[in-house]
């Protein structure tokens, strides 16, 4: 890790489902929760006390995407942060295969855009977008690529639009998966594991490195 973007103070703020969430405390709003925010908050810390880093986790499990946009004046502009780093869409897929609730990728890409917008025009936060992904495990998720896939398109395409940093998740854990089986990075293939969140934070501080 040779340098990062990151000034003194600089506020960080975790978004998403429940792979953010990850068991945080919402009685406790410094809460990071157990997976990869924290992960990176540890390493950030450690590496860099000097900067005083504010670090913030705001992911809610269960989330889509529409879900960011009711709640994002609340847990994004009005904490004002310096940095955002977005990690949504799986739910948008795994609801229509277990509740038949369908997430049409225009609507999607249109609710991700305004999140996108509100937040530069409102913060002028540097981005970060993670794609969602899915791993092979159990067998019925190869069938949720179809849906997950066009997603995967629309968050590199905004990344592009946005100029912001772009972590492919999807392909990571997919190289992943050639080193060791699919359930040692997500025992459902959605959730990860910590050895998944260890991966997550490995590639995301990658990522920022200059």
């Amino acid at each position: 890790m040779s340098s990062m973007p990151f000034q003194k103070c600089h506020r960080i703020l975790f978004q998403g489902d429940s792979v953010t969430d990850c068991g945080r405390d919402r009685n406790n709003p410094r809460s990071l929760g157990s997976g990869y925010p924290a992960l990176i908050a540890a390493e950030l810390w450690a590496r860099y006390p000097e900067l005083q880093l504010d670090i913030l986790n705001r992911g809610v499990s269960g989330d889509r995407v529409y879900d960011l946009t009711e709640r994002w004046q609340k847990d994004c502009i009005n904490l004002q942060p310096d940095w955002v780093s977005i990690l949504v869409g799986i739910n948008d897929t795994w609801r229509r295969y277990d509740s038949g609730v369908s997430s049409p990728i225009s609507k999607f890409k249109a609710a991700y855009r305004q999140l996108l917008h509100e937040t530069r025009l409102n913060t002028g936060a540097g981005l970060i977008l993670c794609d969602p992904f899915v791993l092979p495990h159990p067998a019925d998720r190869l069938a949720w690529r179809e849906d997950l896939n066009p997603r995967i398109d629309v968050v590199r395409e905004l990344a592009m639009e946005f100029s912001a940093i772009y972590i492919p998740l999807d392909g990571v854990f997919a190289a992943a998966s050639t080193k060791a089986k699919p359930e040692f990075w997500a025992e459902d293939g959605v959730h990860p594991t910590l050895a998944g969140h260890g991966l997550i934070a490995r590639v995301w501080l990658a990522a920022m490195t200059c």
